[in-house]
């Protein structure tokens, strides 16, 4: 009978890493990193999910991929499958002009991207698909948005869900819904804004807060009778002062009611002088985990796999320092294996967690 180590030792070479002892693989043959079997089979059995992962950063090439689906290669799906991620959250934003109609041309154009690489990509629109695209090598594309201004009136909820959104971020700067966290003033969520919840609640949409100013947070956490999740944010006593950063007391709120906060890569919320690492990361992380316990932390990267800043650069401006972000999800694991971590509880900040919380808000 093959052992684990021999089926994870075959999967690697046939994936063309050279194994470079019992120990330890270098994975990514333009790299002399190596990676912990350990690390290594955490990543590989791992419903892995991004709770705010992008695709691509190059908005033209997205806009391609979705008017046209036949420009995406075989060669850009190997790259997002090496990445170690199972299911991707890719959410805009839109803030200005015709939001409707911006939001409602994304969700259709990700739909039509789906449907032409079936063999490749499965949308996630309940429970039984995280287990289901995990098994048959799928990537999972999980349809949101970053903002809920399409919400023009309650109903529209139901047909943003009929359309195949299952997340939806409440504000991403200030609108009728409640306060962002870059407002002045963040006057909490608003009538209309509860109206909202209660109509996301009831149709099996899960309520996004992480961009919400700190009184809109609380009073949505209040307001949901469902988890509500922050994607992509970090934990602010470690980065004082950053309003994009969650409280201590919003977090706990949050994980009372069952959410999972993804922590991001994005370096100003990752920390704020010196040399901003991948070990950073994992302060949030371990500041979750005391905080609230592991099963409410997460991952949320926001980023691609190739960053924010422009290579040529000299320093970085929004990404972290001595990282390739085609390899995260790698560091990641090793990271949490070097302090101390077991194996399920890696599972759950890989993937299990958000998996669990999304599955208990949609419906059937």
């Amino acid at each position: 009978m093959l052992s684990r180590r021999s089926i994870l030792k075959a999967a690697v070479l046939s994936a063309g890493a050279p194994m470079i002892n019992l120990g330890r693989f270098s994975l990514f043959a333009q790299s002399p990193l190596e990676y912990s079997v350990r690390a290594v089979d955490l990543v590989r059995r791992s419903t892995v999910i991004d709770m705010l992962g992008l695709l691509t950063l190059d908005y033209r090439k997205l806009t391609s991929w979705e008017a046209n689906p036949g420009r995406f290669r075989p060669a850009d799906f190997l790259r997002l499958r090496e990445s170690g991620i199972t299911v991707f959250h890719p959410a805009v934003g839109y803030i200005r002009g015709d939001i409707y109609t911006e939001a409602r041309k994304d969700i259709i154009g990700w739909n039509a991207f789906i449907a032409t690489h079936p063999e490749q990509f499965q949308r996630i629109s309940r429970g039984a698909d995280f287990s289901q695209a995990k098994a048959l090598g799928k990537i999972g594309i999980l349809i949101g948005q970053q903002n809920s201004s399409h919400f023009r009136t309650v109903e529209d909820v139901d047909r943003f869900y009929a359309l195949g959104q299952r997340v939806s971020q409440l504000t991403y700067n200030g609108n009728r819904i409640g306060g962002g966290c870059s407002d002045a003033q963040d006057s909490g969520l608003s009538s209309y804004g509860l109206q909202i919840v209660e109509r996301m609640n009831a149709a099996g949409m899960v309520v996004d807060i992480s961009h919400c100013g700190d009184r809109t947070t609380m009073d949505a956490i209040e307001a949901s009778s469902k988890p509500v999740l922050v994607t992509h944010s970090n934990c602010r006593a470690l980065v004082a002062g950053s309003a994009r950063c969650k409280t201590d007391e919003s977090i706990i709120r949050m994980a009372v009611k069952g959410g999972v906060m993804g922590v991001t890569m994005v370096r100003a919320f990752v920390g704020v002088a010196g040399r901003v690492t991948i070990e950073n990361v994992l302060d949030h992380i371990d500041h979750l985990v005391r905080l609230v316990g592991v099963e409410h932390a997460g991952i949320g990267s926001d980023v691609d796999l190739d960053g924010r800043d422009l290579r040529t650069q000299p320093t970085r401006r929004f990404d972290l320092d001595g990282i390739d972000y085609s390899r995260k999800i790698y560091d990641l694991a090793e990271g949490l294996v070097k302090r101390g971590y077991s194996n399920r509880h890696i599972e759950l900040i890989l993937g299990g967690n958000f998996e669990r919380a999304l599955s208990a808000s949609w419906t059937a």
